[in-house]
Parts: structure tokens; C-alpha cells; sequence
């Protein structure tokens, strides 16, 4: 009875339902990974993060090992300039924004000032008491949502705590991973079949790399958008252009989005401190900027160190935004280009032999001892 039973479904419809189950459990296995991903977010992006800059750090600490330099010093003195840089420009601009700001504040006062002169004396005709009755409202609101805004700051000093107890994280997992990082990866391939473990070894040193191209080019990428919009800036005496930028070099470490949400900041801030025409130009100047990345960048620099679709750009920076709020949609790309290099070099019929120049070590890999 079973047998006729079977036989009496169409093959499509077996083939199917082999296909949906199979698809179900692997979906099952994705969800499992992520919640516990999610479960230990403060453990897995300080490690990711700690894995991107290792990628940025690492040529240079590699360079200075084969110069003669002892790794662990070697290790010491990249991160010791990268922090003594860090905190220069962070000081600098922390400076810059503390001495633009009561002007911009002045500005916006004056704007505000304007505006309510307009809308008493323009063409609507408000009465003053309309006006005062705004403001009223506002002050009313922000009282009546003080337990609100009391939890948020609460809610701020739990993610400050987070936000320390990572940075601690990332700073002692980056040290191991520019030291001893050849020791690490073999520990982790012992996991695996031996049949296998040198495909995986390949898959690793594949993921790497992509992940070195993509640090690079997004460095170079961020670094002309912050350059390119900062010196616009500057040159219309938009106040906090120096900060603007800054924040532009760090939003176009997420692709497509970073630069053009942060960009728009600084058209706001034209906009209010200058006026209309500013405001204008400035939106001009983001639109050439982000063309010029799109157009000539992105091909050149991005395309030569990873390929991914612009769909598939997009949809990771959503998802991971959605999962992970800002974090996630910086994680995105890089985690897509590792994955999908990796993969190629795990399904792959053989082991590709590396490019001329190119180490064959692992991921994070320390040089070997001399």
C-alpha cells in the first residue's frame, strides 16, 4: 500500500518535497548559528573586528619580521602607532568640534530666529502666540517622556559598558592574531577530517586574502570620499569640516550607504549654517564624490580585490544592519567576501597555487621564525 502510494506521486512532486526539507534543515542550521551569533555578539564582533584589522595590520608587521625585526616587537610598534594616530585625529577633531560648535549653534540660533520672524511676518501670518505655543509643546513632550529618556540613558551606559569590555576584546585578540595567527589556524583545521584539511587550509588562505583586498581598497575608498568632501568643506567655510569628514572616512567603511547617509549630514549642516545655496553645492559636491567612487573606485580599487554583485552588497548591509544595528551593516560586506572566496577554494577540484607574491600562510598568520 505504501509502495502503490509512492508511485502514485508525481516526481516532480517527490523531488520537491527531497528538495524542501533539505532546505528546511539547513535554514533550521543558519537560524541556530545566528541566534547564537546573537547570543554572543559581545564575544563574536570584537573578534571579527580584531580580523578585519588584522588584515590591515598585518603586511605591515609581516614586512618588518622579514627586515629582521622580532614579531612580538614588530606587533608592538604597528599597534602602538596605529593607537598614537588613533587618538591624534580623535583629539584633533574632538577639538575642531568643540571650537565650531557655539558657532554653529549661533548660526542655527540666528536661522531659527529668522524663521520665526518669517512665519510671523511672511506671507502665513502667525501669531506670536502660535509660535510660543510650539515651543510650549515641545518642552511638554520632552517632559512627559523623561522615564523614557531616563531609560535610554541607562540603556547608553549598559552599551558603553559593551562597548569597553569589546575594545578590550579586540585588543588582545588582535595581538594574537598578529603574533602567533599561523599556530591558531592550524589548531582550528586539526578539527576537521584529514582528508579535508587541506582543502580547508586553502579555503582560509583564500577567505583571507579577499578579506586583505577588500581592507585595502575600502581604506583607499574612505580616505578620497573623506578627503574629497573635507576639502569642499573647507573651502565654503562650512563649519565642523573637519569632523564631517571624519565621518564620512568612517561611513564609507559600510559600501553604498555610509558615505551618502553621512554625506547628507554635512548638507544639513551647510544648509542651516549657510543657507539654501551652500546647502546645494554641498549636495553637489557628495553627488560628484560618491560618482567618482562608484564610477572609478569601486572598478579599479574594490573590483581588483573582491567581486561581489551589488545586490548581493545591498542585502547583506540590510540584513546585517536589521541584525545587528550599525556593527552588523559594517561587518556585512567583509564576512560575504570571506565567505564567498572561501567556499570557491573549499568546492574547488584542487588547491589553487598562489599568486606570486602572495603568502600561502594562513589567516592572520605569523612570519616564520628567523
Amino acid at each position: 500500500m505504501s509502495a502503490s502510494a509512492d508511485e502514485s506521486v508525481h516526481p516532480t512532486v517527490v523531488k520537491a518535497a527531497a528538495w524542501a526539507w533539505r532546505l528546511l534543515v539547513l535554514f533550521a542550521a543558519v537560524l541556530a548559528v545566528l541566534l547564537v551569533v546573537r547570543r554572543l555578539e559581545v564575544i563574536v564582533v570584537p573578534v571579527a573586528l580584531a580580523l578585519m584589522m588584522s588584515a590591515l595590520l598585518l603586511p605591515g608587521v609581516d614586512w618588518l619580521d622579514r627586515r629582521g625585526t622580532p614579531r612580538g616587537l614588530a606587533v608592538f610598534l604597528l599597534l602602538l602607532g596605529g593607537l598614537a594616530v588613533l587618538a591624534g585625529l580623535l583629539s584633533f577633531v574632538v577639538d575642531q568640534f568643540i571650537d565650531g560648535v557655539p558657532g554653529l549653534v549661533e548660526q542655527v540660533t540666528a536661522v531659527v530666529n529668522s524663521t520665526q520672524h518669517w512665519l510671523v511676518e511672511g506671507p502665513l501670518h502667525l501669531s506670536s502666540e502660535q509660535i510660543a505655543n510650539v515651543g510650549d509643546t515641545v518642552v511638554n513632550g520632552l517632559r512627559s517622556n523623561q522615564a523614557k529618556l531616563t531609560s535610554g540613558a541607562l540603556s547608553t551606559a549598559e552599551t558603553l559598558t559593551k562597548i569597553v569590555t569589546g575594545a578590550f576584546v579586540v585588543l588582545f585578540t588582535l595581538i594574537f592574531f598578529l603574533y602567533g595567527g599561523r599556530d591558531i589556524w592550524r589548531f582550528t583545521v586539526r578539527f576537521f577530517p584529514g582528508d579535508v584539511r587541506e582543502r580547508v587550509h586553502a579555503a582560509g588562505i583564500a577567505g583571507f586574502e579577499s578579506l586583505i583586498g577588500y581592507i585595502r581598497a575600502t581604506f583607499l575608498v574612505a580616505l578620497v570620499d573623506a578627503v574629497g568632501i573635507g576639502i569642499g568643506l573647507a573651502i565654503m567655510a562650512v563649519p565642523l569640516a573637519l569632523p564631517l569628514a571624519s565621518l564620512v572616512f568612517l561611513g564609507a567603511f559600510i559600501p553604498l550607504v555610509g558615505a551618502v547617509l553621512t554625506g547628507l549630514l554635512a548638507v544639513l549642516v551647510a544648509l542651516i549654517a549657510k543657507g539654501w545655496i551652500y546647502g546645494l553645492i554641498t549636495l553637489g559636491l557628495i553627488i560628484a564624490v560618491n560618482q567618482l567612487e562608484a564610477h572609478v573606485l569601486q572598478p579599479l580599487v574594490m573590483g581588483r580585490a573582491v567581486s561581489i554583485h551589488p545586490l548581493a552588497v545591498v542585502l547583506g548591509i540590510s540584513t546585517g544592519g536589521i541584525l545587528a544595528g550599525i556593527v552588523g551593516a559594517l561587518l556585512a560586506v567583509p564576512t560575504i567576501a570571506f565567505i564567498d572566496r572561501a567556499v570557491r577554494a573549499l568546492l574547488s577540484s584542487g588547491v589553487e597555487p598562489a599568486a606570486e607574491g602572495v603568502s600561502t600562510d594562513p589567516p592572520g598568520a605569523a612570519a616564520p621564525p628567523h
